[in-house]
């Protein structure tokens, strides 16, 4: 499995190609929902490659200058229960620490939570969100 930063618009590619698939076709969410404002050339995105083909993403960006929000965390589902979104996060995580970064953001939707919590994440308050067609909470955690 190769884990690439996408940098350039063909690798940025790789992770719109695994959004489309896990959650435009998945759970039918209309790409004007799945791609938004933060889909831009400031965004970073980790894509997991599986001989050459994208099966895992994430993307991050700046909230302020201390801290980033991390989200669209998708792995397609033939690759899930392989541990590919909990290195899809590591990674995203490492690229964080060397930008500089102190904090990272989640909207975490309600049924992964327990996901989140596992790598660290702490809930930022018990207030619940409706991000799209999901429930989400939001989670941080500091590094």
């Amino acid at each position: 499995m190769e884990v690439l930063r996408a940098t350039e618009e063909w690798q940025r590619a790789g992770a719109y190609s695994v959004r489309i698939e896990g959650m435009n076709r998945q759970h039918h969410i209309p790409l004007r929902d799945e791609f938004d404002e933060h889909d831009c050339d400031g965004t970073k995105y980790i894509v997991l490659l599986d001989d050459g083909y994208p099966v895992a993403t994430c993307r991050f960006y700046e909230s302020d200058k201390e801290s980033v929000v991390l989200g669209r965390l998708v792995v397609l589902p033939d690759y899930r229960n392989q541990k590919l979104g909990k290195k899809t996060i590591a990674e995203a995580e490492t690229w964080i620490r060397e930008l500089g970064y102190k904090e990272i953001i989640i909207d975490s939707r309600i049924e992964v939570q327990d996901f989140y919590t596992k790598l660290g994440y702490v809930l930022t308050g018990d207030h619940v969100e409706k991000c799209g067609s999901f429930e989400c909470i939001k989670m941080h955690k500091v590094l």
